[in-house]
């Protein structure tokens, strides 16, 4: 049975994608390649940067319409990450708000991909 662990995002510049994500997961990536890296990350999961100028296929259409989320464990957690991003100049889409699930703000990374950080039992 195929097992779903991996999602890819496509990105216009690997190089400066694979800086953010860097600095945002404070590890380097486990794979890296000029058109596509890849990083561990939790939960036997992984995250794979493919550039748009990969001969591999693209997913047709335009625009971010999903996001990646980063759970913690509290809300002070969500207050460090978001003071952290905002530190490192991480593009803040959305404040960071208490919503009906709890404390969250958005970040985006250098296309534009949503970030979600929320609480672990949102």
């Amino acid at each position: 049975m195929a097992r779903l662990n991996l999602i890819i995002l496509s990105v216009e510049d690997p190089l400066a994608s694979v800086t953010f994500y860097r600095s945002i997961l404070g590890q380097e990536p486990r794979f890296e390649v000029p058109t596509f890296s890849s990083f561990e990350i939790s939960g036997g999961w992984t995250l794979g940067l493919l550039s748009t100028k990969s001969t591999s296929s693209l997913p047709p259409g335009e625009g971010n319409r999903m996001e990646i989320g980063f759970m913690v464990e509290n809300e002070a957690a969500v207050q460090a990450l978001y003071e952290d991003w905002q530190a490192k100049g991480v593009t803040i889409a959305e404040a960071l708000a208490v919503k009906d699930f709890g404390p969250t703000f958005v970040g985006s990374d250098p296309d534009g991909h949503r970030l979600r950080v929320c609480l672990n039992d949102a």
